[in-house]
């Protein structure tokens, strides 16, 4: 659920436990990460010119905050190193049962792998590629995260319902706590992004917020 107001101090031995976005959403102690914002994923979603304007208002709102800030940008393998998942995946993307149809779609120089310029990167932002759904398999970011004594891991990008559930459910099981920016983050399919925001809310251990709370819970 979307929390607002301060919850009493949760402590287990010495540790806290956070339990509301105002426990964890210290810039000194959670990273934004701007998940897939890329020109060819960006195109694809409907509403995309209003969602980015709302991740450049979040993304403004943490860089005065000195929070750090990540991009994640998924990439195609070539033709030659794609096996058995990326195919997979590759032809159910671009509905087709040929393998020899196949395209690779974000190789890493292409113009449709680029962030979408308004939301482009700085010198001091992680920027890193990925060729799994969660941001945090086969990335540098759970060891930039740890070694940086960052806790919290709050995300905003595209698409809900296929990488951001799983980064989410990811981050939990890495032993960060997950924030969704709810109102931050696009999807392809309006009914399945719902779905997966209703599995998030029901597991329990994501905090559901939106960008005005967000914004305000860093900057207090």
């Amino acid at each position: 659920m979307t929390i607002e107001e301060p919850r009493p101090v949760v402590r287990h031995g010495s540790l806290k436990i956070p339990t509301c976005l105002a426990d964890i959403a210290d810039p000194r102690r959670t990273a934004l990460l701007v998940y897939d914002m890329q020109v060819g994923i960006a195109r694809q979603v409907k509403g995309a010119d209003v969602l980015i304007a709302r991740i450049a208002g979040l993304l403004d709102m943490a860089r005065s905050a000195g929070m750090r800030i990540a991009y994640s940008r998924h990439l195609s393998l070539s033709r030659p190193w794609m096996g058995v998942t990326q195919m997979r995946m590759a032809m159910a993307w671009q509905h087709t049962d040929d393998p020899a149809m196949v395209k690779p779609w974000f190789l890493r120089d292409a113009p449709a792998t680029r962030i979408v310029p308004e939301l482009e990167p700085r010198p001091e932002d992680l920027v890193f590629d990925k060729v799994a759904m969660s941001a945090l398999e086969g990335t540098m970011l759970p060891f930039a995260l740890r070694d940086a004594g960052l806790t919290g891991l709050a995300v905003a990008g595209i698409a809900m319902e296929i990488g951001i559930e799983p980064t989410l459910r990811h981050a939990s099981d890495q032993g960060f706590v997950p924030i969704l920016i709810e109102d931050a983050c696009g999807s392809g399919d309006a009914a399945a992004a719902a779905r997966s925001v209703e599995a998030l809310r029901f597991a329990g251990d994501t905090i559901i917020t939106d960008s005005d709370s967000f914004a305000r819970a860093i900057t207090s």
